[in-house]
């Protein structure tokens, strides 16, 4: 049903609104993409490519994964309006099936609110991620004032590094990172940007 959404709003969905968003999440990820020339990067629920194709200039290769058709064919048009010879764009659920893609990079924005199975989707990234990879999610932090039986409304910062320590992951940093006003269900609302790492080695787990 929700895919059936983002499909019908698809066409409509790069509001003002939403590209400066995007803006304030790209500009929170590029830190975290430096010595990332030579990386490829997934940008997991990328939808129209608002984010990943932003952050084009600091990866070597760029996999939009959607599940909705519509969002990926409008991200595509932009890739092929632009002459982008080093995106792609791929339709795909990890919670539905497990991925078969390697990428160095995954980038998760404003995307596990709308997965019901945190656990499972974080142990998907891990398997995709390859050794050495690293994972960066943007969400909400924890907003009582939002109730929707489609969405988290958001997540604590305990709770996260808990979920990411359990799939896996190592060297894990969570901060908020950028307040607004009617951003998350018509709420003001603060995001967190996450990352982690996966190990090499005996630390290394298999989900």
């Amino acid at each position: 049903m929700e895919n059936d959404v983002f499909n019908l709003i698809a066409n409509k969905y790069d509001t003002k609104d939403r590209r400066d968003l995007a803006q304030n999440i790209v500009s929170a990820i590029k830190p975290e993409l430096s010595n990332s020339k030579d990386k490829s990067l997934v940008d997991y629920g990328g939808g129209t490519g608002l984010v990943g194709l932003e952050l084009l200039p600091f990866i070597d290769s760029l996999l939009l994964v959607d599940s909705s058709e519509q969002m990926l064919k409008a991200a595509g048009e932009k890739i092929r309006q632009a002459n982008i010879k080093n995106a792609k764009t791929l339709r795909a659920d990890f919670s539905e099936s497990n991925p078969d893609i390697k990428a160095d990079i995954i980038v998760a924005s404003l995307v596990l609110l709308h997965i019901p199975d945190t656990e499972k989707i974080l142990r998907q990234f891990y398997s995709v991620l390859n050794t050495g990879g690293k994972l960066i999610i943007v969400d909400f932090d924890k907003n009582e004032k939002v109730s929707h039986p489609a969405v988290h409304n958001g997540f604590t910062q305990i709770g996260l590094r808990s979920l990411l320590t359990d799939a896996g992951f190592k060297e894990i940093s969570i901060k908020t990172f950028y307040h607004g006003k009617n951003i998350f269900m018509n709420q003001d609302a603060s995001m967190l940007i996450a990352a982690g790492i996966k190990p090499a080695g005996p630390d290394s787990k298999t989900p």
